[in-house]
């Protein structure tokens, strides 16, 4: 009885201390439900992206999941090239957040675009990705298109694959050879983070010791999270994303007008939401009021 108790106790203390902290939390005013914002950010200290003589880091995945009071949890992908007020810069790409002021201000950008407060933020090094993907054995994932893509590595057959951590991370970055960009990197990246998810099941790990310390190393190894969070509230985030993933979960984009609005300012090709069915769509999510399924998107016609 002692030992089966001391072997849960003891990863879990020990897992608890590898996790790496970071300030990120506004400080605003809770509102209902719990609301994680989950990021992957490249940066080239830890070999993420290419040695190309830039500085600093950046975050082309930033994912919003909402666990209402009652009804179903989702989980949305945020494009980071949607065109967003940032506090204190002006309107520019969501993603020039993180790179102006990390995730503090990533969370206070996404805050004011959603109207939901971040109880917990979460990032993770995409070069950490490959470790965690072959820490679960690999992972099955589909796309519909042949891809030979330079910049992103993706080499692709249309159909549905095995692959390695190497193979997933070419996956979840590829956007240029994605007629639909910003938007179909996101559906693949939630598609990558379900199939983890689908690999980490509870039973499997008890009975594989092993596993269990080769995912945490791998996973908390990876991972910064803010200073109030723990090993604790990494569990809840984890059984969200299943619940999001699952047959009553919600998981899709924010309604966009548009993939190429270009407002004349500097900013580019970006994202436009509709800016009058963007606050209904966030309120119901924070809500609970949405039924199960997939939502948002660009609209028909």
């Amino acid at each position: 009885m002692v030992a089966l108790l001391a072997w849960p106790i003891g990863l879990a203390v020990w897992a608890n201390g590898k996790v790496q902290h970071t300030p990120a939390l506004s400080g605003a005013a809770n509102t209902p439900g719990t609301t994680y914002l989950l990021t992957g950010s490249d940066s080239r200290a830890d070999g993420g992206i290419a040695q190309d003589g830039t500085e600093g880091s950046r975050t082309d995945t930033i994912l919003l999941l909402h666990v209402p009071d009652s009804g179903p949890t989702a989980l949305i992908s945020l494009p980071r090239d949607t065109y967003v007020e940032i506090p204190g810069n002006g309107a520019a790409k969501l993603n020039a957040a993180f790179s102006w002021g990390q995730a503090p201000l990533l969370v206070q950008t996404v805050e004011g675009l959603t109207g939901l407060t971040v109880d917990h933020y979460a990032e993770i090094g995409m070069a950490g990705v490959e470790q965690i993907v072959d820490a679960v054995g690999g992972v099955n994932l589909c796309h519909d298109a042949d891809v030979n893509d330079a910049d992103s590595g993706m080499v692709w057959v249309a159909g549905c694959h095995d692959v390695d951590g190497t193979q997933a991370l070419a996956f979840a970055r590829m956007r240029k050879a994605d007629l639909t960009g910003d938007v179909g990197r996101a559906e693949r990246q939630r598609q990558l983070i379900g199939a983890v998810m689908g690999k980490v099941e509870p039973a499997s790990l008890v009975l594989n010791p092993g596993k269990q310390v080769a995912l945490i190393d791998a996973g908390t190894g990876a991972l910064t999270v803010d200073d109030d969070a723990g090993i604790v509230d990494l569990a809840k985030l984890a059984l969200a994303f299943k619940a999001a993933n699952g047959e009553g979960g919600i998981t899709g984009t924010p309604p966009i007008v548009s993939i190429d609005y270009r407002p004349g300012n500097g900013a580019g090709s970006t994202v436009l939401l509709d800016p009058d069915a963007t606050p209904g769509f966030f309120a119901a999510i924070r809500d609970g009021s949405l039924p199960p399924g997939p939502v948002g998107g660009m609209p028909v016609g």
